[in-house]
């Protein structure tokens, strides 16, 4: 008996210890009208069980080191098994010697039709289409996952950006919308062929000089990471003069504005005057938040 409760227990913290994620997922559903429907509750679990309990990769995560992300599906209509919604994706990630979590992720899927039956089996394969309701999630999965590995290491998201790229690949066979180059800049597709390609591998290289050799080096070294952090801006500025304007860009200030406002304002004092400048050159549209900056 003690035997098969130490197994018992092995097996457990197999489980709690080997995924990735800590997710937390909310499916709200007042447009409908019908918001009470138990339907959403079962699927708001069903979805909360799926993404926190599939084993998305090969690597062991400690319970420590999942990462943290949310998932809001705002569902505005549906009729029978067939719902239409829109769905906002964080995540965040921690930073070294820190309280703190930092914004890395930020993306709303606008296009999220799916068909759900309640209590239904949801099962992720890699290599095929099962649906477009796992296809969807799986796919920014593999997003958080890569945004998260090339905040930590030089182009560490390279294996989850191709199986987010395999996966939008097989959905193609779906008409829905989002997996195709005709659905527009801001579709899923566009995204991740972009974050592929060479052209933007400053963005890539961006995300890791911001957060590893600058934000996760504050705590021993303010005036080294916020100067890491400005140069970063800089690797942004070469995307933009290439690609002016591109939906990348805007995700990754949609996610770091109102963070990268305030270790400007804020810390040791070195020459934010540039920085700010090229802020305002590749991101206008938060020109507010630039204006806020105290120098």
């Amino acid at each position: 008996m003690r035997n098969l409760i130490l197994l018992f227990t092995f097996l457990c913290t197999h489980v709690i210890f080997s995924q990735e994620l800590n997710c937390t997922v909310n499916v709200i559903a007042q447009q409908t009208g019908n918001e009470n429907n138990v339907v959403f509750k079962t699927l708001e679990r069903q979805l909360t069980e799926f993404i926190n309990s599939t084993k998305w990769t090969d690597k062991t995560f400690g319970l420590q080191e999942r990462i943290n992300c949310s998932m809001v599906i705002n569902v505005n209509g549906y009729d029978n098994d067939l719902f239409s919604a829109s769905l906002q994706i964080t995540s965040s990630r921690p930073i070294f010697n820190s309280t703190y979590s930092s914004p890395v992720y930020n993306y709303n899927d606008k296009e999220f039709n799916f068909q759900y039956l309640e209590f239904q089996n949801l099962v992720y394969n890699p290599q095929q289409f099962e649906s477009n309701l796992i296809s969807v999630l799986s796919f920014h999965v593999y997003m958080i996952l890569g945004m998260d590995a090339d905040s930590f290491a030089l182009n560490g998201g390279d294996d989850y950006f191709n199986q987010a790229l395999t996966i939008a690949n097989y959905s193609q066979q779906l008409n829905g919308q989002g997996w195709k180059l005709e659905d527009g800049l801001q579709s899923r597709f566009a995204v991740i062929n972009n974050i592929t390609s060479p052209t933007f591998s400053e963005i890539r290289s961006a995300m890791y000089n911001y957060h590893r050799e600058g934000l996760d080096v504050m705590s021993e070294s303010p005036k080294d990471g916020k100067s890491q952090i400005i140069s970063s801006l800089d690797e942004l500025q070469k995307v933009h003069r290439k690609r002016p304007n591109s939906y990348l860009m805007r995700l990754f200030f949609d996610a770091k504005a109102d963070e990268i406002t305030d270790i400007l304002s804020g810390g040791p004092s070195v020459n934010i005057s540039e920085a700010v400048d090229i802020l305002n050159r590749i991101a206008p549209i938060h020109s507010q938040k630039w204006r806020n900056i105290k120098y």
